[in-house]
């Protein structure tokens, strides 16, 4: 571990000397995820991407995708897109990322199960905003917006996000 991952502790996250609070999976961590379970998975996951909502905020990172009106997230694990961004219309279980609340407004995007995604094995593990000061997830991790911010531009792709 150095100070540059993210890790996640029993008070919150721990990055770049602070720690910040955070929300996880309704149920806890797990050693086996699983599509639907609302935990958070047990690992070392990478962040692989940053999305934001261009109409709600400016972009906060040279390397931040914009999330567009069509932008969606297969959940579905018959879809051969399991895992994956995917655009409207789309004919499998899908999430949308644009969302008329704020929980998705800023999503760090991690490496969790994907090349190749397993079915069932869980699918979209973000670091996003929280619904309220530690409200519980479906499986992903939370925090208050202008933390999110905060590590969303100290960060970049690649930096590890441990889950012990």
């Amino acid at each position: 571990m150095s100070p540059l991952d993210i890790v996640l502790t029993p008070r919150g996250i721990r990055f770049h000397g602070r720690l910040v609070p955070a929300a996880i999976g309704r149920t806890g961590i797990t050693d086996d995820k699983r599509e639907g379970d609302g935990a958070t998975p047990r690992g070392c996951h990478r962040i692989t991407g940053l999305l934001y909502r261009p109409d709600r905020l400016p972009r906060p990172t040279p390397w931040a995708k914009a999330i567009g009106p069509r932008d969606l997230w297969s959940d579905d694990p018959t879809d051969p897109s399991y895992n994956q961004p995917v655009t409207a219309p789309h004919g499998f279980s899908h999430e949308a990322l644009r969302r008329p609340d704020p929980l998705y407004d800023l999503i760090l995007v991690t490496d969790w199960n994907s090349r190749p995604a397993l079915p069932g094995r869980g699918s979209a593990i973000f670091l996003h905003i929280w619904r309220s000061p530690r409200y519980p997830t479906a499986g992903c991790i939370a925090f208050r917006r202008d933390h999110l911010h905060w590590i969303a531009s100290r960060l970049c792709p690649g930096t590890t996000l441990i889950v012990p």
